[in-house]
């Protein structure tokens, strides 16, 4: 998927719950958007919300008429993370709109009840945000960025690169759900492949230096 697509993909994925509320009252609606990983200068965020602020025009919500935005940007920090999400709870939103694992992380662990749609989340179900793609239940819906079965298909991607490969080093923390899925993945096709993975177990960013 290109750059273009993906932008327009995460665009509209995220504005599709508001459709039901287009015929509705002019009452303004309140949205609250947390991104994990972007700052608020960063150039790929704000074509993510370029996106999402033209999916939503096409269904008729102008941010300058009913409805109004109330944007996070968490840019990697994980305590800037808490408090916003803790902030967007508290205004208590129409909705809200959550971009990376990080973000939905903190949202899910308020245990509100406002409906939130994620997205660029890697593995929603064993990270225990919703029982299943299908059917999420709760206030929690959304798309999973990631397929877990690409752990195998990275192996086989380095096995063609370097055709001689025996061994494969997999940093991994076992406290995070995507990793596992993705760790179980690669280890079922090594075999195949006649590769020993040899996992190292990261919990912090500090362990990675």
């Amino acid at each position: 998927m290109s750059r273009r697509e993906f932008v327009s993909l995460l665009g509209g994925v995220a504005a599709w719950p508001f459709a039901a509320f287009a015929q509705q009252s002019e009452r303004v609606r309140r949205v609250g958007v947390l991104l994990a990983a972007y700052s608020e200068t960063d150039r790929a965020g704000q074509a993510r919300i370029g996106a999402f602020l033209k999916a939503l025009q096409s269904l008729g919500w102008d941010d300058n008429r009913n409805i109004r935005i109330e944007y996070r940007w968490g840019a990697g920090n994980i305590e800037r993370l808490q408090t916003f999400a803790a902030e967007l709870v508290q205004v208590a939103p129409d909705a809200i709109i959550a971009a990376g694992d990080p973000a939905l992380t903190q949202l899910h662990r308020l245990k509100g009840t406002i409906p939130i749609v994620f997205t660029q989340v890697s593995e929603p179900v064993d990270s225990g945000f919703v029982t299943s793609l299908a059917r999420p239940g709760g206030n929690i819906t959304g798309f999973q960025n990631f397929e877990p079965a690409m752990g195998g298909k990275w192996l086989g991607v380095l096995k063609e690169v370097a055709p001689s490969l025996k061994r494969v080093g997999v940093l991994f923390s076992s406290d995070a759900a995507p990793h596992a899925s993705f760790l179980r993945a690669a280890e079922n096709v090594a075999p195949s492949l006649n590769v020993a993975v040899a996992v190292i177990d990261i919990q912090g960013g500090c362990e990675i230096c």
